[in-house]
């Protein structure tokens, strides 16, 4: 029975490209382990800001839904009267 040599040709040329790929390759681990952690940060901000879309959806919608919404949001946001209308604002300090 013939024993394999460790260090022949072939080994050494295996151990040579897992070291390259595992350190000195554009996608290392050190790399891979960021962009993994990046991906992650993505998906939370996705979350988000998909959960910020669907509230200002339904705001839009109550907002547009009727007319006396519209109106009040206009009043007390941009403080707009009408035609014949006086607005007296009080500041405090």
């Amino acid at each position: 029975m013939k024993i394999p040599k460790l260090f022949n040709k072939y080994w050494i040329s295996i151990i040579v490209l897992f070291v390259l790929l595992a350190f000195v390759d554009q996608y290392n681990f050190r790399a891979h382990y960021k962009l993994m952690k990046e991906l992650r940060s993505l998906k939370t901000q996705k979350a988000f800001f998909l959960g910020e879309i669907e509230k200002d959806s339904t705001d839009f919608q109550s907002l547009f839904g009727s007319e006396e919404n519209l109106e009040k949001f206009a009043r007390e946001k941009y403080k707009m009267k009408k035609p014949n209308e006086d607005i007296f604002l009080i500041l405090e300090e």
